[in-house]
């Protein structure tokens, strides 16, 4: 679809999807729907755990911004994924029905897996931590029931970290030190900073303090040991000195580090319960192979499933999109045999960029020269996700809920079949959202079942 706008006014609408006041996002959103540049769906791509600014986005995209973005761009679907809150899942959602998208979204944390807890898994230098997802959250949680109190527990647990870091990073650091209220959360939307935020509130408090530019420069040559040339050249490359400040300050060996211990996350059952708990998809996540934890894949995912895990994140841009050949080799070579495992084991595939951090890609190039052997294992696994949203959110039918176990026992290839039969159903708009809220739940099953039958809706 070619826009009515002109480059400025969809540029000047675009940073507007990214403000702090969501009347402005919703506003910005429709006015490019109508009348801004967008792709047909082409279904080559897909990118189901891109975090937005409710935990954080290098780019500062809010959900809305996301969604824009993937339409934009023609991608087959899309899903967030923020760390410890699910905050950005209404406006996710109503993006997605004006936009005609396919939508997941998503959580991720850490947690400790007690029976790897003298070994590394996907954090590294930290035995017994592993990053772990659930996708697909389609119901609100009821305020003050169960499913609540743990996520309140994850953002409040992230929150006492985030202090604690702090003051010790400020020990270090007394010329500089920033309070978590007055200099971090005004960083974010909705209260919930990451360590990334803490980071920038550091870097953004020594350019106040020391007002005079050849000042801060010496304060960060002394703390980062790096020549004055080498700083005034971090500080035109903001991402690359906030990756080395949070380096020095706040990672292993930093000056705020502490060793995590079993008591420091949840345990890794107990997450994956509270997802299906919440009618989510819980998943384990994997980072390249090369850990202890890792170098059995099978063995890792059969203990992740015993307990309760049903699919797996992958991140396969850090696996492929390597400059040195061997290493390259070898790490292509892991990704094949821990896709060839989780197929085998009917775990769905849940991919994407993340876009955390400065540098990474948008979407994965499905048709690229490594990816394109395993394009219809992500896009089928996409397509679960994207079924599990619907049948969940209208049919309460969720992938690990006890009515799919009751239809399909452990006949996982068919479930998947099911599923992903639905995800390949046309995205919903708005039209159809409200005609498939007013029904009751089992009405909204059969009209799926009919629409999975004749192809379309």
């Amino acid at each position: 679809m070619e826009s009515t706008y002109n480059v400025q006014e969809c540029e000047a609408l675009e940073n507007d999807l990214n403000s702090f006041d969501p009347e402005v996002r919703k506003n910005a959103l429709i006015a490019l729907s109508k009348n801004g540049p967008r792709q047909a769906l082409s279904g080559d791509n897909v990118n189901l755990h891109l975090h937005s600014f409710y935990s954080y986005n290098a780019e500062s995209w809010s959900p809305s911004r996301i969604a824009w973005e993937c339409s934009k761009n023609g991608l087959y679907a899309a899903g967030i994924v923020d760390f410890d809150v699910i905050d950005g899942q209404q406006e996710f959602l109503s993006a997605g029905e004006l936009l005609n998208l396919r939508t997941s979204i998503g959580l991720e944390t850490r947690s400790f897996m007690t029976e790897y807890a003298d070994k590394e898994i996907d954090s590294p230098g930290e035995p017994g931590v592993s990053y772990i997802l659930a996708g697909g959250f389609m119901s609100e949680i009821p305020t003050g029931s169960p499913q609540a109190v743990f996520l309140q527990y994850l953002r409040s647990n992230s929150e006492s970290r985030n202090l604690a870091l702090i003051d010790r990073i400020n020990a270090h650091v007394p010329d500089i030190a920033i309070d978590y209220p007055t200099h971090v959360l005004p960083l974010t939307p909705s209260g919930n900073a990451t360590e990334r935020h803490i980071i920038k509130a550091y870097i953004l408090r020594s350019e106040y303090v020391f007002k005079d530019a050849e000042k801060c420069l010496k304060f960060w040559q002394e703390l980062l040991e790096r020549s004055t040339d080498e700083v005034k050249k971090l500080f035109q490359n903001r991402a690359s000195l906030e990756e080395l400040v949070r380096s020095k300050l706040a990672k292993r060996g930093g000056v705020g580090y502490i060793q995590p211990g079993p008591d420091t996350f949840p345990k890794t059952e107990e997450f994956f319960a509270w997802a299906k708990q919440c009618d989510a998809i819980p998943m384990d996540s994997w980072l390249d192979g090369s850990s202890e934890g890792e170098s059995d894949g099978k063995a890792h995912l059969e203990c992740s499933r015993s307990k309760g895990a049903q699919a797996l994140n992958l991140i396969p841009d850090r696996n492929w999109n390597i400059s040195d050949p061997e290493l390259k080799k070898v790490k292509t070579s892991r990704l094949a045999e821990i896709i060839e495992i989780a197929d085998s084991m009917h775990m769905p595939l849940h991919i994407g960029t993340e876009m955390n951090k400065a540098g990474l890609p948008f979407v994965d190039d499905l048709n690229g020269p490594v990816l394109r052997s395993y394009k219809d294992i992500f896009i089928k696994g996409a397509q679960v996700f994207a079924g599990h949203s619907i049948l969940s959110r209208f049919a309460k039918f969720s992938y690990a809920g006890e009515k799919s176990s009751n239809t399909f026992g452990d006949d996982i290839l068919s479930k998947n079949h099911f599923f992903s039969s639905v995800g390949a159903l046309p995205a919903l708009d708005a039209i159809l959202t409200e005609k498939l809220a007013a029904m009751d739940y089992e009405k909204a099953f059969g009209c799926i079942q009919d629409a999975v039958q004749a192809g379309k809706w």
